[in-house]
């Protein structure tokens, strides 16, 4: 389950689009009539009077599930209380619509900001904090985890422009930096799309210490969009990709030993041109086989043109006796 809240400035847009959609069904009000959304407007706007300096009161969160689940609507409306309650937006209005719309089945949740009573209700971190009550709650209804961002459970024309710009962009980086070898690439790819890199610098100097994109006049911090579309963040990806592409087989010219290049190559020599115990690889020393077999070569006799038997020992030896007879004690 994915839980987003979205900046709403409007009861009456935000209650106009959650009831509008084609097979929307209301399925919990508290406080406020949910027969028609203009009523429903209406009695949020009343309550929100109790606190005029309230001047932005509308919660608007949406609750997405996946799409092979299929909680009935008594499960949904549990959650959505739960989830309610654990943002601590408990003693005020709101309202839970269930949308059928798309593949997945997801809620759109209305709140208001001021109380029953007139007290403020804290939406700071609300993001972070409706991020972890949905991780908690679809542990404990044994629904599927949401493992990274899916836009296809991204309600984006629900979004501000702002908000809507940001997801955008998040696309456009996930479906190029795959195909992309350096910065340069991908700036080329999303200038393209209209989305254009801007880089922060140290100092004076040419390093590169940030990363923004903008879009439509509007700018985001790569962490922004995010964490992992940080400057570090995207040069370690495309440093991994290059890491990746060049282990494959084929896409590299030297070959090093264990390569699979590497061995079929060293495969093809033949017997014959195979080498004298002479010129044994060095790693054979490792198991004393290589120098048992120069020490064999030495030792053993070799013909000379006259075809009579070479014994160095031998040699040594006759000169030996005859300088004695030379010269007898």
């Amino acid at each position: 389950m994915i839980s987003k809240p979205i900046p709403a400035d409007s009861f009456y847009h935000t209650c106009r689009y959650i009831c509008q959609k084609p097979g929307a069904e209301v399925l919990i009000t508290e406080g406020v009539r949910g027969h028609n959304y203009k009523v429903m407007a209406a009695d949020f706007i009343e309550q929100q009077q109790l606190r005029p300096s309230k001047g932005k009161a509308c919660l608007h969160a949406i609750l997405s599930f996946h799409p092979s689940e299929k909680p009935s609507d008594e499960v949904m409306m549990e959650i959505a209380r739960e989830y309610l309650k654990r943002l601590k937006f408990v003693d005020t209005q709101f309202a839970v619509v269930k949308h059928t719309d798309r593949a997945h089945p997801h809620l759109h949740i209305v709140a208001n900001m001021v109380g029953n009573h007139g007290q403020a209700i804290s939406d700071s971190w609300i993001g972070l904090r409706g991020k972890k009550i949905a991780q908690a709650l679809t542990q404990e209804y044994n629904l599927v985890p949401a493992i990274q961002k899916d836009l296809s459970l991204t309600h984006v024309e629900a979004m501000s422009e702002r908000e809507a710009n940001k997801y955008k962009i998040y696309q456009a980086i996930a479906e190029n930096l795959p195909h992309c070898g350096t910065m340069e690439d991908l700036e080329k790819k999303l200038l393209g799309q209209g989305i254009e890199i801007q880089y922060k610098y140290k100092g004076q100097t040419q390093e590169k210490q940030g990363i923004s994109f903008k879009m439509e006049n509007v700018c985001f911090k790569g962490s922004e969009i995010d964490r992992k579309y940080s400057l570090s963040g995207l040069q370690k990806a495309l440093e991994q990709q290059q890491r990746q592409k060049q282990t494959i087989p084929g896409n590299t010219q030297k070959s090093e030993p264990g390569s699979p290049y590497f061995k079929s190559q060293r495969s093809t020599v033949s017997q014959d041109s195979a080498p004298s115990p002479l010129q044994q690889p060095s790693h054979d020393f490792q198991h004393g086989q290589g120098l048992s077999k120069v020490l064999e070569a030495l030792m053993r006799p070799v013909d000379d043109n006259g075809g009579t038997s070479y014994d160095p020992f031998q040699e040594a030896e006759n000169r030996r006796r005859k300088k004695k007879r030379q010269h007898p004690r």
